[in-house]
């Protein structure tokens, strides 16, 4: 893995400025740089070295029939072998054993249509120095970032924001777009936005080309509808079948590898495959639970139901992996949040971040490639919207539990404009509009299901895969995630709900389709998010924390939130859920916290 940048100016300017952009990125790649410089072109790659460690140096150019190709690149190709096997047919022989390579040549080859030929989880730009273009691309499900803007008379591309800020010299400005986005969707994104004005995403599943005419960009890939004609055994076999597929893909490394291991279900799926498949190489795999110092004030919820420990040391000794328990102390999780908030380039999930940023460093002293469960969830059904009607009726999006509750912290004067919960509603109104489903109709639940699927997928998940993304490239540290895998997504969602929920029990395909790999004990282990801390002295720093960072006579957002709200906040005793599954009081007061650091470390300010 490793960050990408670059600048196309769109007339004859010289940019210089890209050195400044990849230095922000360091964290992203800390094993390698480097620089590509054509006339009004010019990237810049950091490389954090997962594959041929030796040949795979960035930018890379090659030269194929007299015309001259370059290429930053940012991913892991999953099917370089059969990519590697379609070059050789061509003709091409590759000089290092690296994807970069292969993405580039395929590039060459298949042009626009290069990504449709690609499995995995990647971000890329190609410079055709003959047509004077510049062609990237993102993965299918949006893994791997990628960001541009267009300003000064200039294209901007990188795998985070605060690069574009660096190199084009923006000013970080909050319109009432991006406000509406930060209080009332947030850490949710809309598809396609950066949330500063003048900054998008490429979409997942998107790709373009920048010429001297400007910018184009299409989607190279979509969701569909497909008949399902397997019967349930034949549809258990085959999701089986794709999800060993994609795991034994992504175990490819030539550096230390890991697995992420809760003892929840999609973590242990995970883990028993790659653990039997180590087995076979006479090797022992290496896994990882995470936990909380002092976390003695846990009860059992509708959402977390039981705590990881027992499970994922049980599992561990089970599969008989090297497995090793991270405590994150509590104090370290309240002290990285503004550092969490800033390698997010936005405020995101608090303490959620913030434990997640020091857990990667921790895995980091041993391993350089992690794998881990995210997305299952959404593909296979297990969140409570899902299958409780009524949370998936709501005229939101359903893991929003109170819609104006964060805005309602902020003066009327900046809110009232904002008609929040009224553009709430249609944001979720279009995003339901947007899902595929079958022109002759279909039953109820299938279309339920259909709809939980996009909505989970386009927005619930690309937050979380955001969030893995920052924080364990803010440690060097490579996560894969073989849930993603598009194969799995296009099969699954064609699936009746009849099977996936078989039995009212949520993932009921993803538990059939492992039975063989799992103890009983997991595979029927009800659903339980990430772990967060519940000491009660988290509550305390956080509070300290806000207090002295609005007391400061600089603090940017001590302005614009009402006082009597604020109290009611920091001196409230009843619990709250605002977002999602874990995210509470303490996190609300830490997400503010995280406001705060990131509008003065980045300027931001409200147009």
């Amino acid at each position: 893995m490793c960050s990408i940048c670059g600048i196309f100016d769109y007339e004859d300017g010289r940019p210089n400025d890209v050195t400044s952009m990849g230095g922000t990125m360091k964290h992203r790649g800390p094993d390698a740089d480097g620089e590509y410089r054509c006339g009004h072109v010019a990237f810049q790659h950091n490389r954090l070295a997962v594959i041929d460690p030796t040949g795979g140096a960035q930018p890379m150019v090659v030269t194929y029939l007299g015309n001259e190709y370059s290429i930053v690149y940012n991913g892991e190709i999953y099917n370089a072998e059969e990519v590697r096997a379609e070059l050789l047919r061509a003709g091409i022989r590759p000089r290092t054993s690296c994807d970069t390579e292969l993405v580039l040549y395929c590039y060459i080859l298949y042009g626009e249509e290069s990504p449709l030929h690609l499995n995995g989880i990647f971000a890329f730009c190609v410079y055709d120095r003959t047509r004077d273009s510049l062609f990237f691309a993102r993965d299918r499900l949006g893994v791997k970032p990628l960001y541009y803007a267009e300003y000064g008379g200039r294209f901007y591309f990188a795998s985070e924001i605060k690069a574009i800020l660096a190199g084009s010299g923006m000013p970080a400005r909050l319109d009432e777009d991006g406000l509406f986005e930060l209080l009332y969707l947030s850490p949710v994104t809309q598809v396609g936005s950066g949330i500063l004005r003048g900054i998008r995403e490429v979409k997942p599943g998107f790709c373009g080309s920048v010429t001297r005419r400007g910018l184009r960009q299409h989607a190279y890939w979509e969701l569909t509808v497909r008949e399902h004609r397997e019967s349930r055994v034949e549809t258990i076999l085959h999701t089986r079948d794709l999800l060993l597929d994609a795991v034994r893909r992504q175990l490819v490394s030539d550096v230390p590898l890991c697995t992420f291991l809760s003892g929840g279900l999609d973590s242990s799926v995970i883990t028993a495959v790659a653990a039997g498949i180590f087995r076979e190489r006479g090797e022992r795999l290496s896994t990882y639970s995470f936990e909380y110092e002092d976390n003695k004030a846990y009860a059992p919820t509708l959402f977390q139901p039981n705590r990881d420990d027992d499970f994922a040391a049980w599992l561990a000794s089970e599969l008989g992996t090297s497995h090793t328990v991270l405590t994150a102390p509590t104090a370290t999780v309240a002290a990285l949040l503004s550092e969490a908030a800033l390698y997010r380039d936005m405020p995101g999930q608090s303490d959620i971040d913030s434990s997640l940023l020091y857990f990667c460093g921790e895995v980091k002293r041993r391993h350089t490639v992690a794998l881990s469960g995210e997305c299952a969830d959404e593909i296979f059904g297990g969140y409570p919207w899902f299958y409780r009607h009524e949370m998936l009726g709501r005229d939101v999006f359903p893991w929003i539990h109170d819609s104006e509750g964060r805005a309602s912290l902020f003066t009327p004067e900046l809110t009232e404009k904002l008609r929040g919960t009224e553009r709430l509603r249609a944001v979720c109104r279009e995003a339901v509009a947007a899902t595929p489903l079958p022109e002759d109709g279909e039953r109820e639940e299938d279309r339920r299901a259909r709809i939980a699927t996009c909505l989970s997928v386009r927005y619930f998940m690309t937050n979380l895969l955001n969030r893995k993304d920052r924080m364990s490239m803010a440690r060097g540290l490579e996560v894969r995630v073989p849930f993603a895998d598009h194969r799995i997504l296009e099969y699954v969602y064609n699936v009746p709900w009849s099977i996936k929920f078989e039995g009212g029990v949520e993932k009921a395909l993803l538990r059939n389709a492992m039975r063989d790999y799992l103890p009983e004990r997991i595979l029927t282990r009800k659903k339980s998010p990430y772990p967060k801390t519940h000491n009660p002295r988290y509550l305390e720093l956080v509070r300290q924390m806000l207090t002295e960072r609005l007391a400061r006579p600089e603090s940017p957002l001590a302005p614009l939130l009402r006082r009597d709200r604020l109290e009611e906040l920091l001196n409230g005793k009843e619990d709250i859920t605002w977002f999602g599954q874990l995210m509470g009081r303490p996190q609300l007061i830490a997400w503010l916290i995280e406001t705060d650091a990131w509008m003065s470390a980045y300027r931001v300010t409200l147009v």
